[in-house]
């Protein structure tokens, strides 16, 4: 039965291979692989359904995304003396990149030399560089290949495949995810770091290649996830202490900070918060309105002998007019007719 084999080698390099179970290999044994133009040597990373289920996307273990096809199959495990030549090989590509340098340095060529390494056979050196712009190394390809009598192979990296290669130990106190368990590198933007409500200092969010740490990329769907739960900031809310204005939130301690009219804050559970958004304080009574004065009354006064003042009814004001004789459609008596002759 065939099983998969994920295989590691320097610089954090990984490859898939092929094995057969008539002898079971662990993790840590050393294997030689096929290699472009010869052969290679490696440790055994993963085996098994482990190995099979590797995705490109930057998980472990798991059982989803696109799986990665084998390079071949495992030629033999490796004894202790090719291992042993392998470790010893290792020892001399500080000197191989040292010399690398000054030949750099001698044909001056504006690019920084990485890291090298020898192929297990010794049929092949790869020189890893990073370099702002195009690099026109033909001729130092030809001096170094008459240098170490094998195939030059000059490989530009950027500068997280250089963190990745050299390792590290990274902002938060552990190895560089790049080094660990992250195959794969995507772009990473500054929206990321937006969204997570990070400070946009570039000495604060990056990492140590001089780019955008990669944990904003896979931790970016927990944060969003996470603040679906949670109010926005300067919403106002109704709780059993008044109207208060959501003024911080944490979203890893479930709490929020309020902030209440007279600047005063407290701090309570998200849980807290929804029961007392639930349940608010019933409102207070309206204030009853200011009774309206009633509207004037119009003068409708005599003023008698003894200069007291009195309110006259129109009813009452009409008749006496009607018997003084000056009411509305009436006339005096009628003065006979005189013939003056």
């Amino acid at each position: 039965m065939t099983a998969v084999v994920e295989v590691q080698f320097k610089g954090n390099r990984r490859e898939f291979f092929t094995w057969d179970d008539r002898e079971a290999l662990k993790v840590g044994d050393p294997v030689v692989v096929p290699a472009e133009r010869g052969q290679d040597l490696g440790h055994v990373a993963t085996v098994g359904d482990v190995a099979a289920q590797r995705c490109g996307i930057g998980c472990d273990g798991c059982s989803t995304g696109k799986k990665r096809s084998p390079k071949g199959a495992i030629v033999r495990p490796a004894t202790q003396e090719e291992a042993y030549v392998s470790k010893q090989l290792r020892l001399t590509e500080q000197d191989v990149r040292r010399k690398v340098i000054e030949r750099v340095q001698a044909h001056k060529l504006d690019m920084k030399i990485s890291d090298a390494e020898w192929q297990w056979d010794r049929k092949k050196l790869t020189v890893f560089f990073t370099a702002d712009n195009r690099v026109d190394f033909r001729s130092l390809v030809r001096d170094l290949a008459g240098l170490f009598r094998t195939r030059i192979d000059l490989r530009q990296i950027g500068a997280r495949d250089e963190a990745k290669r050299l390792d590290g130990v990274g902002r938060c106190g552990r190895q560089y995810c790049c080094s660990t368990w992250l195959p794969e590198l995507r772009p990473v933007s500054l929206s990321l770091a937006k969204d997570q409500r990070l400070s946009l200092n570039p000495t604060q969010i990056s990492g140590g290649c001089g780019r955008l740490l990669c944990c904003l990329r896979f931790e970016h769907e927990f944060y969003v996830s996470a603040r679906k739960r949670f109010p926005r900031l300067r919403r106002a809310v109704r709780t059993t202490k008044g109207r208060e204005t959501v003024s911080a939130i944490d979203i890893f301690r479930d709490r929020v900070t309020l902030e209440a009219e007279d600047r005063s804050t407290r701090t309570l559970s998200l849980a807290e918060l929804k029961e007392e958004v639930r349940h608010p304080e019933a409102p207070p009574p309206p204030k009853p309105e200011a009774e309206k004065p009633d509207a004037p009354v119009p003068d409708r006064t005599e003023v008698t002998t003894d200069d007291a003042v009195q309110a006259v009814a129109p009813r009452k004001r009409k008749r006496r007019r009607r018997r003084r004789g000056g009411g509305r459609g009436r006339s005096g008596p009628k003065q006979p007719d005189t013939d003056s002759s």
